[in-house]
């Protein structure tokens, strides 16, 4: 038992390494030997934790359950659910997967989005930040339709690409037992399908009242803002965001900006790692300001990377990761204390007793809530003024706050994350949805969950679903971030009420070691406890969206007061 455990451990270790190496040189520097280099090293990866010997072992040491301790069997269970990624049994599917995934993802990572082609070369380049500005900023309608149709230019490139990763990926699924890879991904919080599927939905209705009224206060918000009649349905265009997850910009005195102007990109970073150390931890290494990849590109680089914001292990112990595109602006504060959340787990997680292959969140869900948990805290009014983002002169109603923390980053985000993503991934592998069906499908789901709409007709030429990066570099996952939104208010409740003993809408982490200790103990654990465990142990509750709806109850209250006097 223990030198099965050992061997894998350290040679697991050391090919992670390996391949997360070249998938970080992919990711930040777009060409075809990255790429090739990327597929070389997950394929040997690949071979090892798929291999006869492995999957063997593991389910014959497995079989004698009572002589294992808890500890002992969540590595086994880890290393066969690691195996069902890239089983050895059918070497070649595996081996097309991974040069799938890669090429797939060299595509959206190397990408120009192209403004204005002239005899059929691209003449104005766009990047993201650059749509997303117009898409928060712009009142001039033919503007914001044109950037967010050319957001979507990416879905053709990768549709049929899509269809076959597809095709693949449920059949490395299969091999194991698995219904679908969705299957496969579910099964690594312990739930079932049909488990997780409930408990999106669940949560979409205990949040769908206030939904709702956000809904009606946004279309009627922005009908005034563009002088148009009010829709049933939002048009995805008149959204500050490529997908409708988030509506900022709708709460002008909540717009902070102005306050970053003048800030480097290199404070943004270095503010959000003075928050963590304020509670306690320790200062980032050297190496992660040496390797990371933290800023926007200039315009003229002929280098290519991935805009998503993401935070990279590479080694699961020392050599800790992020690849951004800051910029000074609140989004990009905001986002930056997120992924120094996930660096930060890394760090606390890789200690003597946490074996290599354990060394991850909780659950997954886990990881996106500790980020986005310290994003709950990085808007808080009071750490803002601490900080002196916020000048003390400035007053901002607190309903304001709630209801652009409401619009921007929780609330709205539910339908979208539980909604059309967790369910168009859910009918992707589960149901084999036929690509001649993937965009008439999404725009189903999208007016179904959240009611929105595009600005035209999206046939099939088209795959807006691709346009997601998730969709193709991190798949039948996003259900992840749906439950990190309903966990992190259920820590928040906690550390604000219990810890702080202060209003939950109004606290304030910075500098207080205790809140540091209380979170370092559940870091720590990596994923050697059962989640469900620790959420009762930590909170006195199971997962529910009670915090969340607590939170934002007073909300509620002053929406139907808005939403009346606006019918009048």
């Amino acid at each position: 038992m223990q030198s099965f455990l050992a061997m894998y451990n350290q040679i697991d270790q050391r090919l992670y390494t390996t391949s997360a190496l070249a998938n970080w040189r992919a990711a930040t520097d777009v060409n075809a030997q990255n790429t090739g280099e990327r597929i070389g090293a997950e394929a040997a990866h690949a071979a090892f934790r798929g291999s006869k010997y492995v999957i063997e072992n593991a389910r014959r040491l497995l079989a004698d359950r009572e002589a294992l301790t808890d500890l002992e069997f969540r590595q086994l269970d880890k290393i066969l659910l690691n195996a069902a990624e890239s089983p050895g049994t059918i070497p070649e599917i595996v081996q097309s997967r991974i040069q799938a995934e890669a090429r797939l993802a060299a595509t959206l990572d190397g990408f120009t989005f192209c403004l204005e082609e002239r005899g059929g070369k691209c003449v104005k380049p766009v990047t993201p930040n650059d749509i997303d500005e117009v898409l928060r900023t712009s009142t001039d309608m033919a503007a914001r339709r044109k950037y967010w149709e050319v957001s979507k230019q990416t879905g053709p490139a990768l549709k049929q690409g899509l269809a076959e990763l597809r095709d693949l990926r449920n059949r490395v699924a299969k091999e194991l037992g698995y219904s679908s890879y969705f299957h496969l991904q579910v099964a690594d919080y312990g739930m079932t399908v049909a488990e997780m599927v409930q408990l999106m939905d669940k949560s979409l209705g205990d949040l769908k009242p206030l939904y709702d009224q956000l809904h009606l206060y946004a279309r009627r918000r922005l009908a005034a803002r563009f002088k148009q009649p009010a829709p049933e349905r939002l048009p995805a265009h008149w959204i500050g965001n490529r997908w409708g997850q988030e509506w900022p910009g709708l709460v002008e005195s909540a717009d902070f900006d102005p306050y970053f102007r003048g800030k480097t990109p290199r404070w943004i970073v270095q503010q959000a790692e003075r928050f963590y150390t304020s509670l306690g931890m320790p200062p980032l290494p050297r190496s992660f300001w040496e390797r990371s990849d933290l800023y926007q590109l200039p315009a003229n680089a002929t280098r290519k990377k991935n805009t998503h914001a993401s935070a990279w292990h590479i080694d699961r112990a020392a050599d800790v990761r992020s690849l951004m595109s800051v910029i000074p602006n609140f989004s990009w504060f905001e986002t930056s204390h997120h992924e120094l959340g996930h660096v930060y787990y890394y760090i606390a997680y890789s200690n003597e007793k946490v074996p290599h292959v354990l060394r991850e969140g909780l659950n997954r869900a886990f990881h996106e809530a500790l980020g986005d948990l310290i994003g709950i805290a990085a808007r808080q009014e009071p750490y803002l003024r601490q900080t002196g983002i916020l000048p003390a002169s400035v007053k901002i109603d607190a309903m304001d706050l709630l209801l652009a923390e409401a619009l921007d980053s929780a609330v709205v985000f539910l339908p979208w994350s539980a909604g059309t993503m967790t369910h168009f991934e859910y009918e992707l592998y589960e149901k084999g949805l036929p690509p001649d069906q993937f965009n008439k499908r999404w725009w189903e789901m999208v007016r179904q969950y959240q009611g929105m709409e595009p600005p035209g007709e999206r046939g099939e030429q088209y795959c807006d679903a691709c346009t997601k990066t998730h969709i193709i570099d991190d798949p039948a996952q996003y259900y992840d971030y749906a439950l990190a939104y309903v966990i992190k208010y259920q820590l928040h409740d906690y550390i604000a009420r219990r810890i702080l003993q202060q209003d939950p809408r109004s606290c304030n982490y910075y500098g207080n070691k205790q809140v540091g200790r209380w979170l370092q103990e559940i870091l720590a654990m990596g994923a050697t406890r059962d989640w469900r465990q620790v959420i009762r142990e930590k909170t006195g509750e199971d997962i529910s969206t009670r915090a969340m709806l607590a939170y934002f109850q007073p909300l509620r209250q002053h929406l139907e007061k808005v939403i009346s006097e606006g019918a009048r």
